[in-house]
């Protein structure tokens, strides 16, 4: 049962989590919106985050073991409760990123270079409009358009920071230290996904040499064996041909064998 109502409810969800994307970025590219819009974005992102937490409530529900399902999935937990400790946009960012990527790690039809280059576009674009949101506003800040902002989501997730835009609040640097930990983790699974490919690659070719050593190697004693049993069974010396027909005299008429004449 849980593991149907994952596979009927993966894609809902990631549905929801793109209208959830749209809904957090709609009020921090156009400030400057009509109310209602802001209320309609508000709405969406607490209605997305209220179907992952009946998605892991329904999960939990339909675990055979409720306890062991909690222990087993912690960030799923703390990514429901999150935005119910302290109603803050960013949690709610965190939470919805917390469960769109557990959800994506289980569907086995999605790839793992599917779900990093998909981690890797979620990350700066959530990292760009909340460094946004949060240091727009800042007395001493220096990011004040999305295009900073992206910059410095891309420098900051690459480790290369060229510190031509930096964020100066409290909040921005926990930002600043999530991306630079997300960029180097999704950069070890990146390169640890090419080492295995490698690896497979090949283990894989000296799996076909073995097999076509091992062909010729059977081929040979085969040949081998055929070579000994055509040996048995050819005749080792020609058996001479007996004579036959009846003696005849000299003159050509049929005559009797000569007597043998008795020794003295």
């Amino acid at each position: 049962m849980k593991d149907r109502w994952e596979e009927r409810t993966q894609m809902p969800l990631l549905v929801l989590a793109v209208a959830f994307g749209v809904a957090y970025a709609v009020p921090i590219v156009a400030p400057g919106a009509a109310p209602w819009v802001h209320r309609l974005c508000t709405h969406v992102e607490w209605a997305v985050w209220a179907a992952f937490a009946v998605d892991y409530l329904v999960r939990l529900v339909l675990a055979p073991a409720r306890w062991a399902f909690i222990r087993s999935h912690p960030l799923d937990l703390l990514a429901v409760l999150l935005p119910m400790v302290q109603p803050l946009r960013l949690l709610r960012v965190v939470s919805t990123l917390l469960l769109v990527g557990r959800r994506a790690r289980m569907a086995p039809q999605i790839t793992l270079t599917t779900y990093v280059a998909g981690a890797v576009v979620g990350l700066m674009m959530f990292g760009s409009l909340a460094v946004l949101h949060v240091e727009r506003d800042a007395p001493n800040g220096n990011i004040k358009t999305l295009g900073d902002a992206v910059w410095w989501s891309f420098t900051t997730m690459t480790t290369v920071g060229y510190g031509d835009h930096a964020p100066t609040t409290g909040l921005g640097r926990v930002l600043a230290v999530g991306l630079m930990l997300s960029g180097i983790a999704l950069l070890g699974v990146v390169t640890a996904n090419i080492a295995a490919w490698f690896i497979s690659r090949f283990e894989r070719d000296d799996a076909v040499e073995r097999r076509q050593t091992e062909l010729l190697e059977a081929l040979t004693r085969e040949v081998r064996e055929l070579r000994a049993e055509v040996a048995r069974l050819s005749p080792t010396a020609e058996s001479p041909a007996p004579a036959s027909g009846p003696v005849t005299a000299p003159d050509g008429a049929p005559g009797v064998p000569a007597p043998i004449a008795p020794r003295s």
